[in-house]
């Protein structure tokens, strides 16, 4: 992540935040690390189709193309989320919390 998608997404944050009216206490755990995962399921896939993946391969996913795709932190889900493009890179938006 660049340091100008690091902004956008603390700037995303402080605004959420303040819009819960969350106390300032919770500022101090910021440098803690966690994982965050999307979770894009792939019905069928099977290790033979592992083995045949190629440069250029198309994996097809059991998800609608508007379909909301789940956000995890540490495992546990904490949003519902939609692919959106942002200059050149790809992101998330957060359309629903768990």
């Amino acid at each position: 992540m660049s340091a100008s998608d690091n902004k956008v997404v603390k700037k995303s944050l402080a605004q959420g935040k303040a819009g819960m009216g969350q106390p300032d206490e919770l500022d101090k755990f910021g440098w803690i690390p966690c994982e965050l995962t999307l979770e894009i399921p792939v019905p069928s896939f099977t290790v033979g189709d592992l083995i045949k993946l190629l440069k250029g391969s198309i994996v097809e996913t059991a998800l609608h193309h508007t379909s909301d795709i789940p956000l995890r932190v540490n495992k546990h889900l904490i949003a519902w989320t939609e692919f959106e493009v942002v200059g050149d890179n790809l992101a998330v938006r957060v359309t629903e919390l768990a």
